[in-house]
Parts: structure tokens; sequence; C-alpha cells
């Protein structure tokens, strides 16, 4: 039985089967132009201002998007190992990104060129339902991430992230960061979590 790890690109192609399924001759139209990249911690994937073009697959560690209002940032999303990694608005309509998403550890992430992708939504059936898909995962999330800071209080939106599917950004996210995801202080975040414990 064969235990070798996937490499990258197997990797990759696993979690685009998790949405479509492909067949080699599909997988061999992306395959040549992905490349493996690492960066140090607080290296920059995407940057404000700056035009994006590509879409990246987390191997191994973990990105913080935020918006910057000024001069103070303001924490939008977390994404760890196996999550899609892209400013993907700047990438649909060739504008500046609003965005920026820095490298919270030193990663690794497999990416490509989004040009590349929409020239396979055109080529190819199973590319463009998977360019929808994606379209509709980022939308439901944005969706929940805007309900959740609109109707609930910072403590929900905590006990969100400890009873949710989010317990990672928890796990592995420094604290500051959390409390500004949250959009609260450090200070504020430490009572919420001393209140939560002694209940």
């Amino acid at each position: 039985m064969n235990n070798q790890p996937l490499t990258p690109d197997q990797r990759l192609r696993q979690q685009v089967e998790q949405f479509v399924p492909l067949t080699d001759d599909d997988w061999n139209l992306l395959a040549p132009h992905l490349t493996t990249s690492t960066l140090k911690k607080h290296a920059l994937f995407a940057q404000e201002g700056r035009v994006s073009r590509e879409v990246g697959f987390v191997i191994d560690g973990m990105f913080r998007q935020f918006y910057t209002k000024d001069g103070e940032e303001r924490t939008t999303y977390f994404f760890f190992e196996n999550h899609f990694l892209s400013a993907y608005i700047s990438c649909l309509t060739g504008k500046p990104s609003l965005i920026t998403i820095e490298a919270l550890s030193d990663s690794t992430y497999i990416g490509f060129p989004y040009a590349i992708l929409k020239n396979l939504f055109e080529q190819r059936m199973v590319w463009q339902k998977f360019g929808r898909l994606i379209a509709e995962y980022l939308t439901i999330g944005l969706e929940e991430r805007m309900a959740g800071l609109l109707l609930l209080s910072p403590e929900e939106r905590y006990l969100d992230l400890l009873e949710g599917g989010k317990k990672k950004i928890l796990e592995r996210v420094p604290q500051h960061y959390i409390a500004n995801y949250l959009g609260i202080t450090p200070v504020s975040m430490s009572r919420i979590r001393n209140r939560i414990q002694k209940k």
C-alpha cells in the first residue's frame, strides 16, 4: 500500500475534485501552469492598491485577509491548509485590490494565474462549473461574515467561532488578530472569554 504523502499538485487536484470530477485531460490543461511558492511570515500574497492576478491554494501555513481604513487594519478572513486563496474581486475586475492577504506564518502555497482559469472556463464545461461553484462558495462565506458583523454581538461572534466550524482560528491565530476579526479590542475579547469560561 502506498502511504506516500500527496504532492502539492495532487492535493490541489483532490480539492478541485471536491467541487467537480476531473479527467486527466481536464487536469492537464491546468497542471503546466502550477507553481509552488513559499512566503515568510508577514510576507504578502496580495496587496491593497495592486492588481491581483493569482489564485493560490494553501499547502502549509496560514494567512490573514484585511482592509485598511485610516491606517487601521480590519481583519475579515483567515486561510489555512487546503483553502483557496485570492483577492478574487481584483482578479475578476482587473482593478487594484481593496484587500491585503498576509502570511501569518512561514507558508507554502501552489498558485496559478487567474487568466489561465478564465481561459479554462471557455474550454471545458467542467471548469466552468468549478468556477461557478467557487463563486457560490465565496458568496456564501461573504454573506455569513456580513450577517455576523451586522446581526451578532461580539460575544455571539466569539461563540460562533467556538462552536462553529472555525475552531482552528481560536487554536492557531494570535489573540490580537482574532479580536480584530471580531471587531473588538483584545481586552474586550479577554473579558468575553473569561465570562464564557465561568458559565
